[in-house]
């Protein structure tokens, strides 16, 4: 799968997005090493803290059925019909990308016209991940 079509995944799962506070609507596609694409959108609360970010959704969906091995994410979002071209993703979900993936992974995010790629590392330099937690 290209990171085109990764992009145009997470394009359509921003659509499903639910931002009545923000207005702000996000969604993700994440690539498995066997070619599965677990999406994901955002999903706000009233109470702010109990927001899901669409990346973290996509993580659940994968995890929950059973994928641990992941090649790159792609993710879309804005507050108009028209996606933003740079949409990274917090720092909370870099974390969790941390847990389940090497520093190579793949960042992907843009719109229609644009489309960038960054990895993991680039993201989150010097990360706390499993391996500061190896005897």
């Amino acid at each position: 799968m290209t990171d085109r079509e990764l992009l145009n995944q997470a394009l359509i799962a921003r659509e499903a997005a639910y931002a009545p506070y923000s207005g702000y609507r996000v969604g993700a596609a994440l690539l498995s090493v066997n070619g599965t694409v677990y999406t994901g959108c955002n999903m706000e609360n009233a109470s702010y803290s109990a927001t899901l970010c669409a990346e973290r959704a996509a993580f659940s969906a994968a995890i929950g059925a059973g994928e641990r091995a992941f090649r790159a994410i792609a993710i879309a979002g804005g507050k108009g019909r028209k996606a933003d071209e740079k949409v990274a993703p917090c720092g909370v979900c870099r974390q969790v990308m941390a847990e389940f993936v090497d520093a190579d992974f793949a960042v992907i995010w843009g719109n229609d016209q644009v489309l960038e790629r960054h990895s993991l590392e680039e993201l989150l330099p010097f990360a706390f991940d499993r391996k500061n937690l190896e005897d």
